[in-house]
């Protein structure tokens, strides 16, 4: 008989907004925004208190508040965001056997076979208390059978809550719930399976498979999978996470900052483009040159989540000019994100500017549609290393 999975999904309760009320606790139980702070600016978090409003990310402040006038605005500060949520990951990871970081503020763990030791749902509880103790952060779990259920508990339960549901309750949880409740079902799909009258869960995971596939294509066989309960994809190590980069070595070896100057600003524009397609953010920059003698001197740094352009060419740039000290012939530059994280500030919601928010997403769109070398910054094309 095969051992029922027992994956646990902690997510931190409107992170963001948690972070800042630990920093200045009147904040509590207020309508609080995170984002850019004029009227071009835009929504990066907001606490329940203004989602009651309608407020959610992604929507400009002057919607917001309009929505809501008496709503308290607050730039932001990723990098005490980050800050806290390495806090988080390292406290679980000192206590669990294996635990992914989904993204800044959610993680998976799994339990699998550590029932016989420890009762997996009063393990997350105590383990759910030590967070709040150590961090005084708010935080929820979930406990089902696979990822996407768990996630959906947790979802269900939260702010400051906690769900556990068994394989046997798996459908009866499921199936009242709205579509909408399905990780990764975007708006666009919940509008074309509402016009065929695919609302609830229970509705979705009837639909023949065929059907699905010639409405949706894969993706519409793997949303019916997740309607039936159905998810066999594992909790990916957090030590594993993958790193993005590239290098480029140059045609005759150079002194020339100026243009490695350029071509990093290229390199990074290409690699943060990358990212954002994977929906992922990084914490940490390297820099590597190699002299004209092979000499490989590398410098890094740990930055706040980001995969926006501007902050990750500034931070390649000035890498560069700490690590380049001998005035050498250079013979190659390389980049590289690591300490990946799944993400969806996608772009810089911290920024005043709505028209540079939108600029990205649509070089973004037309660089998925076209290739990666439409289009480019001015200020390299004309690079001849």
């Amino acid at each position: 008989m095969q051992t029922e999975r027992q994956i646990i999904h902690m997510d931190q309760d409107a992170f963001f907004v948690s972070v800042e009320t630990r920093k200045d606790p009147s904040l509590a139980g207020k309508p609080v925004i995170i984002g850019g702070t004029s009227d071009r600016g835009v929504v990066a978090s907001c606490s329940y208190e203004a989602r009651k409003y309608g407020i959610h990310s992604a929507m400009s402040s002057r919607m917001a508040r309009m929505l809501c006038p008496h709503a308290m605005f607050i730039r932001g500060n990723m990098d005490e965001y980050s800050k806290a949520s390495h806090e988080i990951t390292d406290i679980l990871r000192q206590h669990v056997p294996l635990i992914e970081k989904a993204s800044i503020d959610e993680h998976y763990i799994d339990m699998t076979g550590m029932d016989r030791f420890h009762h997996t749902q009063l393990y997350a509880h105590e383990l759910r208390k030590k967070v709040i103790k150590e961090t005084g952060l708010p935080i929820s779990f979930g406990l089902s059978v696979n990822k996407t259920v768990s996630k959906m508990c947790t979802n269900e339960c939260k702010p400051n809550g906690e769900l556990n549901v068994r394989q046997p309750e798996v459908r009866n949880f499921l199936d009242p719930l709205s579509i909408k409740k399905i990780p990764g079902l975007g708006e666009k799909t919940f509008m074309k399976l509402s016009d065929m009258g695919v609302r609830k869960i229970r509705t979705l995971s009837q639909m023949h498979p065929d059907q699905m596939n010639t409405v949706l294509g894969k993706n519409g066989l793997v949303l019916l999978q997740k309607a039936k309960g159905i998810d066999i994809s594992p909790v990916i190590p957090y030590h594993e996470q993958k790193s993005i980069g590239t290098q480029s070595t140059f045609k005759t070896d150079t002194i020339d900052v100026a243009s490695i100057h350029t071509l990093l600003t290229a390199m990074v524009t290409g690699i943060a483009y990358e990212l954002r397609q994977k929906r992922k953010l990084a914490a940490c920059i390297t820099v590597t040159v190699r002299y004209s003698n092979f000499e490989d001197v590398t410098k890094q740094a740990v930055i706040p989540y980001t995969s926006l352009d501007s902050v990750l060419i500034h931070k390649a740039k000035e890498l560069f000019n700490q690590v380049y000290q001998k005035r050498m012939l250079i013979r190659l530059v390389g980049v590289r994100l690591s300490n990946l994280v799944s993400g969806f500030e996608q772009i810089d919601l911290y920024s005043d500017s709505r028209e540079q928010y939108s600029l990205y997403q649509a070089m973004d769109k037309i660089r998925s549609r076209f290739g990666e070398q439409a289009i480019s910054l001015a200020s390299t094309m004309n690079i001849n290393l």
